[in-house]
């Protein structure tokens, strides 16, 4: 080590300075830094999920799109609300990545032509009507209202709100995200709409959605990024009370987290909702190293030893706790790596990165600097500092210990039954906070009209032209009275069965499925053949007119409420019928990455945990006391869980990857309280003056650094993005309960167990 500090004393300038001007040339590719917010990075290449729902993309088209809704309180049957649906309908069909436009106006309706009833026509259900009177849309409102095609679908019960959808073209966002651009183009139609009539519009579909995503990334990083590290310095000031102890400490965490976004920038990455968060990510990891290095190094200064050796003496009791504590910190985030959620994946990738760089920043740049001070630093208390009189803490661990144990125990116990309420659940739309334009969208759509949700369900007849059997048609008319009378938020189902019973009813005035398959046969024909282009009905159906689509408008719902009605589907095509069903959409496939992330949270903290206690096994060499070492990094979890519960907050994304930090960070203090320990009962000392070193030489760094996590994660309780919500609330209260665990409860456990 002495080696070590003469090597950097001899070269500090230049590694003074040359870290940051690395650090400023890598920073400049950050000027190509980007979010992207698409659904496809939330699985990997070669998801099944991913595959499947390409696959069915190829045979009924895209079902992404958005969706336009507005109310009127006068009712939509007016020429006001009329025309403002038309016009919005025949700009849309102009637009740019989109295929195909529904609306209330030009709703192909089937109806028998009242001069020759045997005449069927097909045509827009609006139309002319600017030189339409009030009679003619009473008459279209009448039709309308007693239209299930057209009730929570395209008009509301009450006829007072409508939705207008656009579906995307095939394949738009395949190679890169256009949602941005598309909302853009959307804004030019819907702005001046808005002027003019006064009418607010509610935009809700994967391209809202994905704009959300990137949005609240965004102002979270811009927001959260700058704060944490405001509080930082500040807290640093209040602490150390010196200006070179905010921004030497403040400096490793920055340096380091420049350095890996220019990398993922350089290496082709883009940042998501969960690595737009990663400067705070790496205060967490890096700030510990620095600040245990600048504590010593303090305290010996202020008991009069010279700059050299205070670094010296600093680096020589940190060294090796601070790599042990970044190699365990890496190997949690690395756990991170295991998940099936890409964002997931890539964060572990970058924060397992980042604490191997922060090390070795804060062991090479940080003791440069420190070399740099040759001022004398004030003298505090010398004689009592060179008489080591008792700091009081190992006597009161020793005098209490038993009680400690007993408490803690006690208080651990009811915050761990928490557990047994604890839920493992989540909301695309309900991620957003309810002042976020993506969730009113959504609920305003749900609260007036239909469901914002939607499920493909593409059932499999089995054979070639197997959806035009009477048998088939019916089973779907059976399916879709169990679905909606089991799940009353099923709000609406649709398909060309639909079509099938409005042609037989036109014709044979019978509201039925006809028992004859040429009759279907020619029913659908000829609605395909009367259909403007662009509207056909082959996204409805494939090729071989052997798979039938049904799309389900369902409300928003808890995941495992989608899981329970996805089963349902399966299960009751499987057992009912003779026929098969799958569930497609977006909201199917977020539904089961919840399961991905329940599996992230169980294996990466099972994985992290069983190498940890490898690592602390090696380290210590005690076998006995193996129990005692892992305790206090297995405890923080295992209480806010339960807490949780108490609370009520629901295992999300956000909490999966809390519980990487919380090991972390648990991991971190318990290592260095440790390895001081340890150090002082080889050099002889007693346990009460064991407990007292470890305070003087850890137990500041260890206060320091939760009060600055603890801080610095709680505001990310402001965010509009629930799972940074719930993360930032989660591993405060857990870096709380980590600091309560190895000041009282470890050395509670170690005087009985390794006592005198």
């Amino acid at each position: 080590m002495k080696n070590y500090i003469a090597f950097l004393k001899r070269f500090r300038w230049l590694i003074a300075f040359a870290v940051p001007l690395i650090v400023i040339g890598l920073s400049f590719s950050l000027k190509n830094l980007e979010i992207d917010g698409s659904y496809r990075i939330w699985f990997g290449k070669e998801s099944k999920i991913l595959k499947d729902y390409d696959n069915f993309r190829k045979t009924f088209g895209n079902d992404d799109g958005v969706i336009i809704a507005f109310k009127d309180e006068d009712g939509i049957f007016t020429q006001k609300a009329l025309s403002t649906i038309k016009r919005i309908t025949d700009e849309l069909w102009k637009t740019k990545y989109i295929a195909r436009v529904d609306s209330l106006t030009n709703y192909q309706y089937v109806h028998s032509n009242p001069k020759d009833e045997e005449d069927i026509v097909v045509e827009d259900f609006i139309k002319n009507i600017d030189s339409s009177d009030d009679s003619y849309f009473f008459n279209r409102k009448a039709v309308a209202l007693d239209d299930p095609l057209l009730v929570n679908s395209l008009i509301s019960v009450d006829g007072t709100t409508t939705v207008i959808s656009a579906r995307l073209t095939p394949k738009v966002n395949d190679k890169s995200d256009k949602s941005l651009e598309i909302m853009k183009l959307l804004d030019k139609i819907l702005a001046p709409e808005a002027e003019r009539t006064g009418y607010k519009f509610w935009v809700n579909g994967g391209p809202a959605l994905n704009k959300a995503f990137v949005v609240i990334g965004t102002n979270d990083a811009k927001i959260f990024t700058p704060l944490v590290i405001v509080a930082s310095i500040i807290l640093l000031l209040l602490l150390f009370r010196r200006v070179s102890g905010a921004l030497i400490p403040i400096g490793v965490v920055v340096f380091t987290f420049l350095t890996v976004l220019a990398v993922q920038v350089l290496l082709g990455y883009k940042l998501n909702n969960f690595t737009a968060n990663l400067p705070v990510f790496v205060v967490a990891i890096g700030i510990a190293d620095a600040v245990h290095i600048y504590s010593v190094w303090l305290t010996y200064r202020q008991e009069g030893i010279e700059n050299e050796e205070a670094v010296f003496r600093s680096m020589q009791k940190n060294m090796l706790p601070i790599f042990l504590t970044s190699l365990t910190t890496a190997i949690g985030f690395a756990t991170l790596t295991i998940s099936e959620v890409v964002p997931i994946f890539t964060l572990g990738i970058a924060t397992a990165s980042g604490a191997i760089l922060a090390f070795i920043i804060s062991v090479v740049w940080m003791p440069s600097v420190l070399l740099l001070f040759t001022k004398p630093i004030k003298v505090k208390v010398l004689e009592k500092i060179k008489t080591k009189k008792p700091l009081g803490y190992g006597a009161f661990i020793l005098r209490n210990n038993k009680r400690i144990i007993y408490i803690t125990s006690f208080i651990f116990l009811f915050l761990g039954l928490g557990i047994a309420k604890v839920k493992v659940d989540s909301n695309t739309i309900r991620y957003f906070d309810k002042d976020v334009p993506i969730r009113q969208s959504a609920e305003f759509i749900m609260d007036n009209i239909t469901g914002p949700m939607s499920y493909e369900i593409v059932v499999d007849s089995g054979v070639k032209d197997g959806i035009k059997s009477p048998k088939f048609m019916k089973t779907v008319e059976r399916f879709y009275r169990a679905f909606q009378t089991d799940f009353h938020d099923v709000r609406h189902l649709s398909s060309l069965m639909d079509t099938v019973k409005r042609f037989n009813k036109v014709v044979d005035g019978k509201d039925e499925i006809p028992n004859n398959q040429n009759l279907i046969a020619q029913y659908l024909l000829l609605y395909s053949l009367s259909l403007p282009q662009g509207m056909e009905i082959n996204d409805k159906m494939d090729i071989d007119q052997r798979k039938l689509r049904i799309t389900g408008q369902i409300n928003i719902v808890d995941t495992s409420k989608d899981l329970e009605m996805i089963h349902f589907i399966k299960d009751w095509w499987q057992k009912n019928t003779p026929y098969s069903a799958t569930v497609q959409g977006q909201t199917y496939m977020f539904a089961h990455m919840q399961k991905d992330v329940t599996n992230t949270l169980i294996y990466s903290l099972s994985l992290a945990l069983i190498l940890v206690t490898f690592v602390m096994l090696l380290i210590f060499r005690r076998p006995k006391l193996l129990w005692v070492f892992i305790l206090p990094n297995i405890l923080p979890v295992i209480l806010v869980v339960g807490l949780m519960g108490w609370i009520g907050i629901s295992i999300d994304i956000g909490v999966a990857i809390a519980g990487a930090i919380i090991i972390g960070v648990a991991v971190d203090d318990t290592i260095h309280f440790l390895v001081k320990y340890f150090d002082a009962r080889k050099r002889g000392l007693n346990m009460e003056e064991t407990f007292d070193e470890v305070l003087r030489y850890a137990g500041k760094a260890i206060l320091f650094t939760t009060i600055i996590l603890t801080v610095s994660f709680s505001l990310f309780a402001f965010s509009d993005f629930a799972p940074n919500q719930n993360f930032g609330i989660v591993t405060a209260f857990a870096l709380a309960i980590a600091l309560v665990v190895d000041v009282l409860l470890l050395p509670a456990l170690l005087s009985l167990a390794d006592g005198d």
